[in-house]
């Protein structure tokens, strides 16, 4: 494998890093026999409010994979058109090192925010629940808390 194949591969890994971790999908859901939480993660939630206590978060591993292996699959897609479009991809300097900065500040964050949680990892989501409300944030927002009537129509996954 060449030198420029595998520039380019570490540019789809850091955009699949930066991509996952800066704009997501936030869901407000009910687990059956438990109390309402927030799950975020897209297309699937592989972050969730922990249930043990109150300020920990339990992660899916299994959903994780799904999702990386899918913004993954997009980043490569994308590369491969512009590739096949223009056959000299040259990557210069300052972007290969900002996207790695950029990559490995936001994965350094997220392990420093999801280890003082107390974490719980499961291999994958072990409840059903019913979904109540969901939307998109970046990563610097805070995720809106719904106000929610239980006794309207629920979507259930």
């Amino acid at each position: 494998m060449t030198a420029s194949k595998i520039k380019i591969l570490t540019m789809i890994f850091w955009a699949t890093i930066i991509s996952m971790f800066l704009v997501t999908k936030w869901w407000f859901v009910l687990p059956v026999d438990g109390p309402d939480k927030m799950f975020w993660g897209f297309p699937f939630a592989f972050m969730g409010e922990g249930f043990h206590t109150s300020m920990s978060y339990q992660f899916f591993l299994l959903e994780f994979l799904f999702d990386f292996l899918i913004y993954f699959s997009f980043w490569g897609f994308l590369f491969w058109v512009y590739y096949n479009s223009y056959r000299n991809i040259k990557i210069h300097k300052i972007i290969y090192k900002l996207s790695f900065s950029v990559a490995l500040t936001l994965l350094f964050g997220f392990g420093i925010y999801a280890s003082v949680s107390n974490p719980l990892f499961h291999s994958k989501r072990s409840f059903e629940w019913k979904v109540f409300k969901t939307g998109y944030i970046f990563i610097w927002q805070l995720t809106p808390r719904p106000i929610i009537n239980f006794n309207q129509p629920f979507e259930n996954k």
